[in-house]
């Protein structure tokens, strides 16, 4: 698994600039503005919260123990903290926007993540997720951080949001450019991603689900063998057995 600093050399790489402009594209698209809102990133966000650090009221980078911890932004006060991904420092519904990037994927405990993400999130609030595609060629190359831990297609993540009790409302790709050092390539990024989403090209390199959460968290149904059903048994007295033979032989008690 990457930590922060083979993350934050991809990103000051070429290659990492040109994923950073085609991801944030993506998520602009999602989140037009989060002005007055509380943003949160977990995972290795930094690049992607720049988007929004003049808008929100506060934004936050929650950076998982296991890769470490850089102070974002450089030339401010620090906004980065170290966590636990299944303990985050905040209380309930204390966030209006949660962006996940580089954290599901190498998570070792991805449903204890997304419970805590679900615990911190607003109502109303909406998490958005940015996660390597299977199927995409930028999950092929291990050189790179969207190929690190494990990828999922559209139906997985769909599976894993609902089970945390999140509802997806929007899906979209990005990052059809191939993941190659050649600045032919990378100089016609913005016609790959046109293309690619215009074709629905299914070698995206990235997932971007967004959901919203769901405030009361379905009851577990037990099934009907497994309830057990106790029903009186009435056992009659020996007086009451000797009324009855005496109906039965037509005497009267």
């Amino acid at each position: 698994m990457s930590d922060v600093i083979d993350l934050r050399a991809f990103y000051t790489s070429q290659l990492g600039t040109v994923a950073r402009r085609m991801v944030s594209r993506a998520i602009r698209t999602h989140w037009p503005s989060a002005r007055g809102m509380t943003t949160v990133g977990l995972g290795y966000c930094t690049p992607y919260l720049g988007l929004f650090r003049d808008e929100p009221d506060r934004s936050l980078a929650f950076m998982p123990a296991q890769q470490g911890v850089i102070h974002w932004p450089t030339a401010r006060p620090c906004r980065s903290v170290l966590v636990e991904d299944h303990m985050l420092p905040l209380p309930d519904a204390a966030v209006d926007r949660l962006l996940i990037v580089h954290a599901l994927e190498v998570s070792d405990d991805v449903q204890a993540l997304l419970s805590e993400a679900w615990r911190v999130l607003a109502a109303g609030g909406r998490v958005l997720a940015v996660v390597p595609n299977r199927r995409g060629l930028w999950a092929q190359r291990d050189n790179t951080p969207f190929g690190q831990g494990r990828p999922y297609s559209a139906r997985q993540l769909t599976e894993l949001m609902r089970q945390s009790s999140f509802t997806p409302v929007a899906w979209s790709q990005a990052l059809w450019v191939p993941p190659l050092k050649k600045s032919l390539i990378l100089g016609s990024a913005i016609a790959w991603e046109r293309m690619g989403s215009a074709l629905s090209l299914p070698f995206a390199g990235v997932h971007l689900v967004e959901a919203t959460k769901q405030v009361y968290r379905p009851a577990a149904v037990r099934r009907e063998d497994s309830v057990r059903i106790f029903r009186p048994v009435l056992q009659p007295t020996p007086a009451a057995r000797e009324q009855a033979a005496m109906r039965h032989t037509g005497m009267s008690p």
